[in-house]
């Protein structure tokens, strides 16, 4: 049986943390970069092979990565958790983080259902180089398809707007506290309301019609960030909220993906690769923290299109390699 070697464990895993949430798909590039350099990479990192060790390292950094956004956002998860026990025991929707949670809920039960069912016929059957590499490339074109698509609906479709955030709370924009006196935990803070309110508006069916478009990341090269970011701008959102609600989204769904299959740490395809798999998962964990801070400030003011043309292009280019090779 190959094993997963120390520099095989420290690139894949810091390459996951960065591409998982960057919309250039993580599981693609995990299929692609082994392809590409050929040789023990190949064989140790293949995803679609049923005994390898590389399944149980894949899990051990899809939970980091689902703890890096937890971290990263543990004030909005506290709130919406929160907002969600408070409505079933008040039997109530009424604030922001109240519906923006059922929203959350609700995104997540179509590609939780979806997955549970077909996640493994998706891997097995598509997770190889040739197919992973026309997907990257149908990824970009996605992404690069509603940035045209939002501009010229821009008339008929309004972007999200932006609300005062609830009195009382945060944001209170008192003359006596200007809002340049905030510090800059408190302005994040603040925004952060504004977002979740903006959100917790959307109607149920455009929520869930969000969440169902990460079905389509269940096919290695197409990103999740990236679909569900790109289904939310052609339904109206801004970029920030866009991708804010990507991000939340996606959070359950990978640790899920990671908790379900834990047992594989624990089992045989673990023996051996435990110590690779802990530091893969450390770089994975630090990668996915700093690619979210930087992605979440990005996309105030820039859009998904350089991610399109990117992947274009390494999917194409990998097309051409595989052909020549």
């Amino acid at each position: 049986m190959h094993q997963l070697s120390w520099l095989e464990a420290i690139v894949i895993g810091a390459l996951q943390g960065v591409a998982e949430l960057f919309p250039v798909s993580s599981l693609g590039h995990s299929v692609l970069l082994p392809a590409v350099i050929g040789g023990s990479w190949a064989q140790d990192l293949d995803v679609s092979a049923p005994e390898s060790p590389y399944l149980a390292f894949i899990v051990g950094l899809h939970v980091a990565t689902a703890l890096a956004l937890i971290v990263f956002f543990w004030r909005d998860w506290v709130r919406i958790v929160r907002g969600l026990v408070t409505s079933i025991v008040r039997r109530e929707v009424k604030t922001s983080e109240q519906r923006l949670g059922w929203l959350l809920v609700l995104g997540t039960i179509p590609v939780g259902i979806v997955g549970l069912l077909l996640e493994h016929t998706f891997r097995t059957v598509l997770s190889r180089p040739v197919p992973t590499a026309v997907f990257l490339v149908i990824n970009g074109l996605v992404l690069l398809g509603a940035e045209a698509l939002r501009r010229r609906a821009t008339a008929r479709v309004p972007a999200t707007e932006p609300v005062p955030a609830p009195a009382g709370g945060r944001g209170d924009a008192d003359p006596a506290s200007p809002t340049v006196t905030l510090r800059v935990g408190d302005a994040t803070a603040t925004m952060a309301d504004a977002s979740d309110d903006r959100l917790g508006r959307m109607p149920a069916l455009r929520a869930v019609g969000i969440g169902a478009a990460q079905i389509t990341a269940l096919c290695p090269g197409i990103s999740r960030s990236g679909v569900t970011m790109a289904t939310g701008l052609l339904r109206g959102l801004s970029h920030e909220d866009a991708a804010r609600f990507s991000f939340l989204l996606s959070t359950p769904v990978i640790l899920a993906a990671g908790v379900l299959k834990l047992g594989d740490l624990a089992g045989p395809l673990g023996d051996g690769v435990r110590p690779q798999i802990l530091v893969g998962s450390l770089l994975s964990f630090v990668g996915a923290y700093l690619s979210v801070r930087f992605l979440t400030r990005y996309f105030e003011n820039r859009s998904l299109r350089p991610f399109g043309v990117y992947c274009i292009v390494v999917g194409a280019a990998c097309l051409v390699w595989f052909g020549i090779r």
